[in-house]
């Protein structure tokens, strides 16, 4: 055997093996690219699929709603990847929400959020909400819905629900007969960390099946709700909320808060 001969039949092989190689990765490069580009809106999680509804870079897809004295004044913005809502040394302001613009009905959410210890308001993550802007509407303004609640002065609270619908204002989950609630009501246990704790980040996930609400923090579940007769009452059904609508951030009337989300994706329900 000529092992010279062979050698070079060898080499040249290699090079056309590397060289095919080379081509079909330039060629699939785009596709490649495309594809992962496409991760940042959609996700699989399983045979389940999430979508975002936050791009990271601005607030494309989401609106604020608000009284026509507060327009104009910015509250939410993007920061570092992420939603952040700061008013702190800025308390002369009605309720400011941050709406997502699309609506759903049965549907899971997962977000992360980041609480400061020096930030002493309230938020809260509006599910099956609308905005209305009517005469009729409170104060000439206001978002109707059910609120899975974010306080961070008071981790206790965060993940009941409390209702913004005009004719209910109080808490339902649990339920009480107005705003006003006590540690033994709540959840002492909850885990919770604030943004200078670990990596500062919590997970909630949010799942709205018919007129059940199931709420989870950093993957302890705090609320299982049975809305029924109250998520479907005339009030809820005069104003089109509680079973079906948009997702809304929330800052609350004359509070000094800062706040951040990210990470936000839903999937829709059969």
């Amino acid at each position: 055997m000529n092992f010279a001969n062979e050698k070079s039949r060898c080499s040249q092989a290699d090079i056309l093996s590397t060289g095919t190689m080379r081509f079909i990765l330039f060629l699939c490069s785009p596709l490649i690219l495309l594809i992962n580009g496409c991760s940042c809106c959609q996700k699989s999680d399983g045979d389940q699929k999430w979508t975002s509804i936050f791009n990271g870079n601005d607030l494309s897809g989401w609106q604020v709603a608000c009284l026509e004295a507060d327009k104009g004044k910015e509250f939410w913005k993007v920061v570092d990847g992420a939603i952040e809502c700061d008013s702190i040394g800025r308390k002369d302001h009605a309720y400011v929400w941050l709406v997502a613009e699309n609506e759903y009905s049965d549907f899971e959410l997962k977000l992360q959020f980041q609480g400061f210890r020096d930030s002493p308001g309230n938020s809260g993550i509006q599910i099956r909400s609308r905005y209305d802007e009517s005469p009729e509407a409170p104060n000439g303004g206001w978002l109707d819905g059910p609120q899975v609640d974010i306080h961070p002065p008071v981790p206790w609270r965060i993940g009941l629900i409390y209702d913004e619908t005009r004719e209910e204002k109080r808490w339902i989950h649990p339920s009480l007969t107005n705003w006003e609630i006590e540690e033994s009501q709540g959840q002492p246990n909850n885990i919770f960390k604030y943004s200078d704790e670990g990596d500062g980040w919590n997970d909630m996930r949010i799942l709205c099946q018919g007129n059940q609400i199931k709420v989870w923090l950093n993957g302890d579940q705090i609320t299982d709700y049975d809305g029924t007769g109250v998520l479907d009452n005339e009030a809820h059904v005069l104003h089109n909320v509680g079973t079906t609508g948009h997702i809304a951030l929330q800052l609350h009337a004359k509070d000094s808060l800062k706040i951040r989300f990210r990470e936000l994706f839903v999937r829709e329900l059969p």
